[in-house]
């Protein structure tokens, strides 16, 4: 049986119990936690894990299945969906040459602006509270790893908050490909805290529903970002 962490720290008087769980599934899938092909517990058992009623789990299941994060198959129960197929095979069919750090920065500068922008239309209130999770996390000491994971888990909840599973399938793969990236701008305390303010100012924007500010937000972070990389990798 899948064990799934409690809802504490998501409870927050204006939003609804759906929006909470969305919220609580939402940054599990993010960072990992659930990973693609996990099989949730049945419904019955995760409303009593989870302290809910199973009308509230039904709507939060319903939203996560219209964004594309778990389906529900028959005989399997809900499952946590797997990354785009098509984004796995264009990733196959390039060469290590062509992933390079330069590459994947324009990638990323080119795609992600367009998520913030969407986003800022599109985003729900579950998103938003998935988004302060991470952004509570990323408030506090972290390793290295801990603090790459949660910074692909923020820019993965502003992609899928788009709506759009074409460009979410392309920031997939952006993830995928900045490995080498996100080690050299998460390597120390000072570079982890530049990582957290662009990404409280992004979701400032985001909270305000404004997509210009969100997207010139997003730009002025990978810039950040970028020239942090050049500092610990000249050839970058």
């Amino acid at each position: 049986m899948t064990e799934l962490p409690q809802l504490a720290g998501f409870v927050r008087r204006s939003t609804s119990i759906g929006a909470e769980i969305v919220a609580h599934f939402e940054r599990l899938i993010s960072t990992g936690e659930l990973a693609p092909g996990t099989r949730l517990p049945s419904e019955r058992d995760l409303a009593s894990s989870l302290n809910v009623s199973r009308t509230s789990l039904r709507e939060a299941m319903h939203e996560l299945e219209v964004k594309n994060m778990v389906a529900r198959r028959p005989g399997r129960g809900t499952v946590v969906t797997e990354p785009s197929t098509q984004a796995n095979d264009l990733y196959d069919r390039i060469s290590e040459a062509e992933r390079t750090l330069r590459d994947v920065a324009e990638l990323r500068e080119t795609i992600e602006p367009r998520f913030a922008e969407l986003a800022a239309h599109r985003i729900t209130d579950s998103t938003l509270l998935a988004l302060e999770a991470v952004l509570e996390a990323t408030r506090q000491p972290l390793t290295q790893d801990e603090s790459i994971k949660q910074d692909i888990a923020f820019h993965m909840l502003v992609a899928q908050a788009s709506q759009n599973r074409l460009l979410v399938s392309l920031g997939t793969l952006a993830n995928e490909w900045t490995a080498s990236t996100r080690a050299l701008s998460h390597a120390d305390a000072p570079s982890r805290r530049l990582s957290h303010d662009g990404h409280q100012r992004i979701y400032e924007c985001l909270l305000r529903r404004d997509p210009e500010a969100a997207r010139q937000s997003m730009l002025q972070h990978l810039s950040d970002v970028a020239a942090l990389t050049r500092s610990h990798h000249p050839s970058f």
